[in-house]
């Protein structure tokens, strides 16, 4: 696939990733393969903001409900799923253009960065979850800053998953993942790429969230959520922990009323906005598309055609 042509359009939950991404995918002649670790899976509509058919204008997208929401879905799981798409795509002499918010997963997928796991041994992963429900997560995160106190500095004590990942590939390579991520880091992408960030004024975007969020439950968000619940999915599922749905589950579990769970969710999701742009700005070799210097989605359109011009990804 060396030097193949990709775009990237991403951006913080809400900018207006899709409308634009409509446009771009018709004007190159392209594919839209989704990078939302929720639009995945099946059922979950409303609070995923998932594109219908209807607004797709013919543009054919890759990964959108291709599971159920009893499936677990991670990053080998996209790479893997992309990398399919992207090579039908090429097959048909068109270009992949991957668009969605999740920037762990533009990353692995632009630098081929490898993130499979050296074995399928679970005995390890009981062993820490075990020790984390009896003695708290503090005890291993303290045993992550025995081993690797560069990932431990990191990764907060809180975020049981990546402590307990980080100590797996110590244990399973010897090696610290602070270090393997490093190196992983100074890849080179094998593609000609070009990789969007679409954003906007902060308070304009944190009003859109506030009016979305708003949208989403005048359109059905907790009778979405009440069918999933209903179906037996549960809370600790990595498609139930999507923000929205977790916040109605605990609405419905009588954990918060209404009022408490919706500003929950319109906190927690100006809060992941926030760190999605925080986690842009590390990215190296990005264009910056921010909306108020444009007049309107058309100038915004011209503008990153003409960019692809100049790199060479499209034809002029």
């Amino acid at each position: 696939m060396n030097n193949r042509p990709l775009i990237i359009l991403t951006g913080p939950t809400a900018v207006g990733k899709t409308a634009l991404s409509i446009g771009l995918a018709k004007a190159v002649d392209g594919e839209i393969i989704s990078a939302d670790s929720m639009q995945v899976y099946r059922k979950m509509n409303i609070g995923t903001a998932k594109i219908q058919q209807s607004e797709m204008q013919g543009v054919r997208h890759h990964l959108i409900d291709i599971l159920d929401p009893g499936e677990d879905f991670n990053v080998v799981l996209f790479k893997k799923y992309a990398l399919e798409a992207m090579k039908d795509i090429y097959s048909r002499g068109k270009i992949p253009v991957v668009v969605g918010g999740t920037g762990f997963y533009i990353q692995a997928l632009l630098y081929d960065i490898n993130f499979e796991d050296n074995d399928n041994d679970m005995s390890y992963r009981e062993e820490l979850q075990t020790l984390a429900a009896e003695h708290g997560n503090s005890y291993i995160h303290d045993m992550l800053a025995g081993v690797d106190p560069e990932s431990a500095e990191k990764i907060h004590e809180n975020n049981v998953k990546r402590v307990i990942r980080a100590l797996e590939f110590y244990k399973k390579t010897g090696t610290k993942i602070s270090e393997h991520n490093e190196a992983e880091s100074q890849k080179e992408s094998p593609y000609n790429f070009e990789y969007f960030v679409l954003n906007d004024d902060r308070q304009k975007l944190y009003d859109r969230i506030d009016r979305r969020i708003d949208i989403m439950l005048e359109d059905g968000l907790l009778d979405e959520v009440k069918s999933l619940v209903d179906e037996g999915y549960s809370r600790d599922l990595v498609s139930m922990q999507g923000l929205g749905y977790k916040e109605m589950i605990d609405y419905i579990q009588e954990r918060y009323t209404l009022d408490e769970a919706v500003y929950t969710l319109k906190r927690d999701t100006r809060h992941f906005a926030k760190r999605q742009v925080t986690w842009f700005k590390r990215e190296k070799q990005v264009t910056w598309v921010n909306k108020n210097e444009f007049d309107s989605e058309a100038d915004i359109l011209s503008f990153m055609i003409e960019r692809l011009r100049e790199k060479e990804i499209i034809q002029r």
